[in-house]
C-alpha cells in the first residue's frame, strides 16, 4: 500500500515539473524576483489604472502586480491586439485561464503572460466599482 502511494507522489511530482517546464520564467513563482520577467506594479483605484500606458517589449515575459487601493476592482486584458481579429494565436499568452482577475483592496494579484506580438491591448476593470465603472480602462503596448 505504501509502495502504491510512493508511486503517485512522484507521478504528482513529474507532472507538475512538466506543466511549469513550459513557463520556465514563472517557475519561481509570483513573488521571487526573476531576471528574466518584466515587472511592472500597477495601481487600482476610482476610476482609473496607473501606470496607464504600460510598455513592454514583444517577447518579454510580464509579470503585473495590480493593487486595488480604494476597493475591489477587476483586470481583464484582451489576448489580441486592438483592430485584430480573434484568430489565430493570441498576442498576449497567459499562463492562467482566469478571464477577469480579481483585485481585493490592498492584496496585490499578480497577472503573468508573454507578450509575443507587438500592438495595443486593451484592459478594463471587469468588477462593476460605481458610477464611473465603464470609464476604467487602461493600455499596454507591446513595443517590436
Amino acid at each position: 500500500m505504501l509502495g502504491n502511494a510512493m508511486r503517485i507522489s512522484w507521478v504528482c511530482l513529474l507532472a507538475g515539473l512538466a506543466i511549469t517546464a513550459d513557463y520556465p520564467a514563472f517557475a519561481s513563482g509570483p513573488d521571487q524576483p526573476d531576471q528574466n520577467v518584466h515587472l511592472v506594479e500597477v495601481t487600482a483605484k476610482k476610476y482609473e489604472f496607473s501606470p496607464s500606458p504600460i510598455r513592454v517589449k514583444r517577447g518579454a515575459k510580464v509579470r503585473l502586480k495590480i493593487t486595488a487601493l480604494d476597493r475591489a476592482h477587476g483586470f481583464k486584458i484582451s489576448l489580441y491586439p486592438d483592430g485584430a481579429k480573434a484568430t489565430g494565436p493570441p498576442g498576449l499568452v497567459f499562463n492562467s485561464q482566469v478571464d477577469c482577475f480579481t483585485l481585493e483592496k490592498g492584496t496585490p494579484t499578480t497577472v503573468e503572460f508573454l507578450a509575443q506580438s507587438p500592438g495595443t491591448y486593451s484592459f478594463k476593470c471587469c468588477n462593476f466599482c460605481g458610477i464611473g465603472h465603464g470609464g476604467m480602462k487602461g493600455k499596454l503596448i507591446v513595443e517590436p
